[in-house]
């Protein structure tokens, strides 16, 4: 029972420090969001924090800032005005993103060679506005019109209705109060898959391909594909042609022709319009890399750094407080705090972001370093293993910092843009002992598929035995993870006629 109560102290003591480990500072809070966003989100991120800290400038920095702004918030009588200066946040806190809301394109500091790349909307009209075009010269009753609305409102992007028609009529019963039942809504489905785009309002790939081969003028080859598609969909899926060629009683000549009418279907009729709500977002670097006659040239995107200051009206009223501090009363004293807790936020944002640059230029610079050789003649295959650790022993940073860099900032080279992440990889081990680059591997053997007989495709196998006469000594399971990796599918599923 002694032993008991003597480990129980010490088992708490163990739980507090833990917590504490798990504590961060305000800075750093800001640090490590600032590090997440991208360039294209700077601007907005910025314009927030000038709307709600007014002690917040855009400008240069004038010279008598940092003296006497630190001599007036180290008074003697600092500790009755302060109140929560030392409160630290949870990593809980930094965490909690819902308060950041989507960011848009911005630059402070462009020069006239500077590119201006904006997210601009698309125009266009809409599927669902022509469906509701269409709909509005049809002779409805008012509640068929509504079901038909109901319909139109629930197709996806492509064009789809995804949901059971029971759940239709559910909706109908509880948010338009129409009681009706299946029938009457497939009813209306029937009218609108009758609208152009034609396969629009399919249930599924299947249903949308008949839809749109319905409408077409009726020929031998018209008549195959609805067969093929009706009666053998699976086959199809999966490219069995010698038996779909069996059971149609054709040869191969006329099944390529039957594919080519299938193949010229659209499987995502409500593409065929662009939607006005959708958003064409463009790309925009976070740094330049420059070949200056075989020298490497790094440049950080001058929108990562604007330039901020702090208010000089703020700086003011505090001196103006500083110097009536005997005879403050408590508003006086409330202001005070309000100010000096308005001015250390601005003092800490202006800092995050000359530490974001730091952060950013510094792992750049070690990556392009790391990469030298591809970033000097694009070719993937002189990439070299690399993980985040290799980054945050150079630099000297926390790997989740480097993950954070990496995860959401492009490069722009002489060869393109691309994302940092796409730079790391996991090595292996070539015949002759020699590592080489994960994504190397990748290279060769996209290159291998895209040069296959297309007929006869490489199997995962023929894809191992290729490597291994080139000297990389991988798998079959392995191949098949980078091919998957690479969006290709099995060998099956790429033969064509």
């Amino acid at each position: 029972m002694h032993q008991s109560q003597n480990t129980i102290p010490m088992a708490l003591n163990q739980r507090l420090q833990q917590k504490q480990l798990q504590r961060l500072s305000p800075q750093q809070i800001q640090l490590m969001k600032l590090l997440q966003i991208p360039t294209i989100a700077l601007e907005q991120r910025i314009k927030e924090e000038l709307e709600i800290n007014p002690a917040l400038e855009e400008g240069p920095e004038g010279d008598e800032m940092d003296d006497e702004l630190s001599d007036l918030q180290n008074d003697d009588d600092q500790e009755e005005y302060d109140s929560s200066d030392d409160d630290e946040f949870t990593i809980e806190d930094y965490l909690q993103d819902d308060d950041i809301p989507d960011y848009k394109l911005y630059a402070n500091n462009t020069s006239a060679d500077d590119e201006e790349r904006e997210s601009p909307l698309s125009s266009g009209y809409s599927f669902r506005d022509l469906l509701n075009e269409q709909l509005g010269m049809r002779v409805l009753s008012e509640q068929q019109r509504t079901i038909a609305e109901t319909i139109i409102g629930n197709l996806d992007d492509d064009g789809y209705l995804r949901r059971e028609l029971f759940a239709i009529v559910d909706d109908l019963a509880f948010t338009q109060n129409i009681h009706t039942n299946e029938d009457e809504v497939e009813d209306m489905l029937e009218v609108i898959q009758g609208f152009e785009p034609s396969g629009v309002g399919a249930r599924n790939l299947q249903e949308c391909l008949l839809l749109q081969l319905n409408v077409k003028e009726e020929t031998e080859n018209i008549a195959l594909a609805k067969t093929l598609i009706e009666k053998m969909m699976d086959e199809f899926s999966k490219k069995h042609y010698t038996k779909i060629c069996q059971r149609l009683h054709i040869e191969e000549d006329q099944l390529k022709k039957v594919l080519d009418v299938v193949l010229k279907l659209n499987p995502r009729p409500g593409d065929s319009l662009s939607d006005s709500t959708k958003v064409v977002q463009n790309i925009v670097a976070d740094f330049m890399i420059a070949n200056e006659d075989g020298k490497l040239e790094l440049t950080l995107n001058g929108r990562n750094a604007p330039q901020l200051k702090v208010s000089n009206e703020y700086k003011q009223m505090l001196r103006s407080y500083s110097e009536a501090k005997g005879n403050a009363n408590k508003e006086q004293k409330e202001a005070v705090q309000f100010v000096k807790q308005k001015l250390d936020g601005a003092k800490w944002f202006i800092d995050a972001i000359l530490q974001r640059q730091m952060t950013l230029f510094g792992t750049m610079d070690a990556i392009m370093e790391y990469q030298k050789e591809y970033f000097l003649t694009g070719d993937e295959t002189k990439l070299k293993p690399m993980i985040l650790k290799d980054i945050s022993d150079i630099v000297g940073l926390d790997i989740s910092t480097i993950s954070r860099v990496a995860n959401s900032k492009y490069v722009q080279t002489q060869f393109g843009t691309f994302l940092l992440k796409s730079f790391f990889s996991e090595s292996l081990t070539t015949e002759s002992g020699e590592e080489v680059s994960s994504r190397e591997v990748k290279k060769i053997l996209s290159d291998a598929i895209e040069g296959e007989e297309k007929n006869h495709p490489l199997a995962d196998e023929k894809l191992a035995a290729l490597l291994k006469e080139s000297g990389y000594i991988i798998a079959r399971r392995t191949v098949a993870k980078y091919r998957e990796q690479l969006g290709i599918p099995v060998a099956r599923l790429r033969k064509e006629l």
